[in-house]
């Protein structure tokens, strides 16, 4: 389905899945700039993962978390600032707590701006969808890993520094297993590169992949990446997988002093003829830009 003509909210809540006891999914639905929500629930609290893109998406998430939370207390965090993850936050204002991390805070302040201008430059239904969107400013900002008590159920808001962005950020519910990604995994698509010289160089493929290694060690049962289908540690491991190869390729030939040009080239055919199911191929190149500059640093 093209983003382009869909209504807005995008975000489909009639479609939440129960994935544990008190914790649901609004899944994207293979819808492009839409993420996949949490709503997790404890006795006291109920904690909200991702607004969606603009106030309209963001409108609806709320009302299903509030109809959720039946009275407990809400809080929201977002796994990273690319706004169809975070640029929903203003709307929850008022409703509920909103929690970052130092780095997403210091991203969200720093490239919030120059990100809002460029989305709204992607076409006439995601600006209508921007429309009004102010840049969402935190309640809580802290450093290091967080631990918020919903009552009867702990989740963990863990920083992992840069990947796919500075201020990446995974949500894990440790008694159900489940694992938030954010951007940092993807199902069914090529890694998501956001390198934009000289304005947006903060993405890391070799962090990205140590992060990755480290995620996947962890063996979460569930694992929610920001976008595609929900799965086991598959998903890790196929980022991990998909990552190193990407590197190894690209310096193996930087390696051997091949131009830049001919490396995207070469590198885009082995990773398309490796995964010819996956989206987002257009990826591939930044992706090569990215390690080839890391490699020369």
């Amino acid at each position: 389905m093209d983003e382009r003509t869909l209504p807005d909210p995008a975000v489909r809540v009639e479609g939440a899945q129960e994935l544990a006891r008190d914790l649901l999914v609004i899944p994207n639905h293979g819808v492009p700039l839409v993420p996949n929500v949490g709503v997790i629930g404890g006795s006291e609290a109920v904690l909200v993962v991702e607004t969606g893109m603009g106030t309209g998406n963001a409108e609806a998430v709320l009302g299903l978390a509030a109809g959720f939370a039946k009275g407990r207390r809400l809080y929201l965090t977002t796994t990273h600032f690319h706004p169809e993850h975070a640029f929903g936050a203003r709307g929850f204002a008022g409703h509920a707590t909103y929690l970052v991390n130092r780095a997403q805070a210091e991203d969200l302040s720093t490239k919030g701006p120059s990100y809002l201008g460029m989305f709204r430059g992607l076409g006439d239904a995601i600006a209508r969808r921007l429309d009004g969107v102010e840049i969402p400013e935190p309640d809580v900002v802290f450093d290091g890993e967080y631990t918020l008590d919903l009552g009867g159920r702990t989740v963990h808001l863990r920083p992992t520094g840069r990947g796919h962005s500075r201020g990446d950020q995974v949500v894990t519910v440790p008694d159900a297993g489940v694992m938030f990604t954010g951007d940092l995994a993807e199902a069914g698509q090529f890694a998501i590169f956001p390198w934009f010289p000289p304005h947006d160089v903060d993405v890391s493929g070799t962090r990205w992949l140590a992060v990755m290694e480290g995620l996947a060690a962890q063996r979460p049962s569930v694992v929610v990446p920001g976008h595609g289908a929900i799965g086991g540690v598959g998903v890790l491991e196929e980022v991990r997988d998909y990552l190193r190869i990407l590197r190894d390729e690209t310096w193996t030939r930087r390696d051997s002093a091949m131009d830049e040009e001919t490396i995207v080239e070469e590198v885009r055919a082995a990773m398309i003829e490796r995964r010819p199911d996956w989206e987002g191929r257009e990826w591939i190149e930044r992706g090569v830009a990215c390690l080839c500059a890391e490699h020369a640093g």
